[in-house]
């Protein structure tokens, strides 16, 4: 199916691209969230009238990207979790949960989607964790997992 980029999207391709992907991919992705158009012939012209406009918009969101990315590059944040004897957790630590840490510390709003462990956080300690901010701004935070103390 074919399809025009409305952003630029990771490894798929940049504003006004006319670009070939799985239709499962189109509607239920770039479709429903905005960052594509189906590829018609109106549409298509369409696009390259308002290429100037996406493009400013692009870059009004990788500025503020980029100060979000000030906020919270390298930092360490820590979450207090019920865990057993040896070190592992009721449950894990879910993206959700880390977008609201980090909303509470620093004030910033960061989509839960945008949130990847390396690994699933299901124990005590440290993990990297990465957030991408925009298509071309990346960033990396320590999540420091620490036992909440015994409730009696």
């Amino acid at each position: 199916m074919k399809v025009i980029l409305l952003e630029n999207v990771r490894k798929i391709g940049s504003i006004g691209e006319i670009i070939d992907v799985k239709r499962g991919f189109a509607r239920n992705y770039l479709i429903s969230k905005k960052k594509a158009l189906f590829a018609s012939k109106e549409n298509i012209k369409e696009v390259e009238k308002i290429k100037q406009e996406l493009n400013k918009k692009d870059q009004d969101k990788k500025k503020e990207a980029k100060s979000i990315l000030e906020k919270i590059q390298n930092k360490t944040y820590e979450i207090k979790k019920l865990s057993t004897e040896n070190k592992e957790l009721y449950g894990s630590v879910k993206p959700t949960e880390i977008s609201k840490l980090i909303h509470e510390k620093e004030n910033v709003e960061i989509n839960p989607s945008n949130i990847q462990p390396s690994k699933e956080i299901k124990s005590l300690g440290e993990f990297k964790v990465e957030i991408n901010l925009h298509s071309d701004v990346q960033t990396q935070v320590t999540v420091k997992v620490v036992p909440q103390e015994e409730i009696k």
